[in-house]
């Protein structure tokens, strides 16, 4: 006896009872899946971007909100800090290195950043196509904004006031395409790169006006060149000390605040987390249904079976094979709804990575493999075999000569 085949037989003799608990019990894997891709997705993204920053310094406000707005580019910065007393943390003994960032502006709601070479180098994000900025007003696309913006080396594209959509244009001072980045995952895909006199610049021409003469210009540009401001710093630290007086030493003696990306995220996490042990509920009650389900229909599989049964076992077939029948039916059973969880699961964490690719934040990609999926074959065959206990016992135990007789 074929038990395997015998077993997909019996399976599908009753089609919509099959199907129903197929999509129960599914639905309970794709969920408990889709949790399991989705958190370790975004810690993936929130590690690429955060890329061994220790801390990041902008201007008094809430530390979170500095951290989105400087490392993942998803808010809006608090406001911007002098230049000189960022120049003068590159001084300080525990500092290894410190990335200027300078916003305000936008392209087709990509965010234009002014900055040194090291925000590239920081990444490890190499040019495509063309090179790096040479000189003011020439920029580097990351990799999204080139795909969607379809610009080239070469062409030139004038900049938008503020970080989204719909602001004034800067057209009287256009940047020049000087290279694309190839795609990295990070933060750089979705950025445009540019030094920051070339923000610097920008801006200088908007605020000087149509009606003045060369030597108002001058005068203007020399009174803005004394008060030059960044939006934010990212630092890194040249000793793990650092992380215990540095931040205090920032908050206490400076202008401006220190935000630690480690300790931030891990709030956010922590706070993201009320949702998933949410989701994760809803998949443990589906869970229980589609089991409850299942052990419904093995039972009454065994007591409308139990003429086939008793005949099989006429026919030589050991009691344990025959038990082994209908738990191959839930084990069929499993292994379906097992693939097609993680199929629905992989394909919305499609849909949310297109989602987050929509609004430029978070790079997700939901066809990369999880090791934390493992448990999803497990968790389906322990539904599975907790509920056919109870019908393969039963089975196993069936009288041969009670049923004959009955019949």
């Amino acid at each position: 006896m074929n038990v395997f085949g015998l077993s997909w037989r019996y399976l599908w003799s009753r089609p919509l009872a099959t199907v129903l608990n197929l999509l129960l019990l599914a639905l309970g894997l794709a969920s408990m899946a889709f949790v399991l891709i989705a958190r370790d997705q975004i810690d993936r993204a929130f590690e690429r971007d955060l890329a061994g920053i220790d801390v990041v310094v902008g201007a008094k406000g809430s530390p979170m909100q500095l951290i989105l707005s400087g490392v993942f580019h998803i808010d809006v910065p608090p406001g911007n800090i002098p230049l000189a007393e960022v120049q003068r943390l590159a001084q300080h003994p525990q500092v290894a290195k410190v990335i200027p960032l300078s916003l305000g502006d936008n392209l087709q709601g990509f965010r234009i950043v002014g900055t040194t070479p090291a925000y590239a180098e920081h990444y490890g994000v190499k040019v495509a196509e063309g090179a790096l900025w040479s000189r003011p007003m020439q920029a580097v696309l990351g990799a999204q904004v080139a795909s969607s913006t379809g610009l080239q080396t070469g062409q030139a594209f004038e900049g938008v006031h503020g970080l989204g959509a719909g602001g004034a244009m800067h057209g009287e001072t256009p940047y020049t395409v000087s290279g694309v980045l190839a795609p990295c995952g990070c933060v750089l895909d979705r950025l445009v790169l540019t030094a920051t006199e070339s923000v610097w610049q920008v801006h200088d021409d908007m605020h000087a006006g149509d009606g003045m003469d060369e030597a108002e210009r001058l005068e203007l540009a020399q009174a803005l060149a004394d008060e030059r401001e960044v939006t934010l710093a990212l630092i890194t630290y040249n000793t793990p000390m650092a992380a215990v007086s540095f931040p205090r030493f920032i908050n206490s003696t400076t202008s401006m605040q220190a935000a630690a990306p480690a300790l931030e995220i891990t709030r956010l996490l922590s706070m993201v987390g009320v949702g998933t042990q949410m989701l994760q509920g809803l998949a443990a009650v589906l869970l229980g249904v589609a089991a409850l389900s299942v052990f419904i229909a093995l039972w009454s599989a065994v007591r409308e079976r139990r003429g086939d049964l008793a005949m099989l076992r006429m026919l030589g077939a050991p009691a344990a094979r025959v038990a082994a029948l209908l738990l191959c039916e839930a084990l069929w059973l499993a292994a379906l709804a097992c693939v097609l969880g993680v199929l629905v699961a992989h394909g919305l964490v499609v849909l949310l990575g297109a989602m987050l690719m929509d609004s430029q934040s978070l790079a997700i990609n939901g066809w990369q493999w999880v090791p934390a999926e493992g448990w999803v074959p497990v968790l389906a065959l322990g539904v599975a075999v907790v509920a056919a206990l109870v019908p393969v016992v039963s089975a196993y135990r069936v009288d041969v000569s009670q049923l004959l007789n009955s019949r």
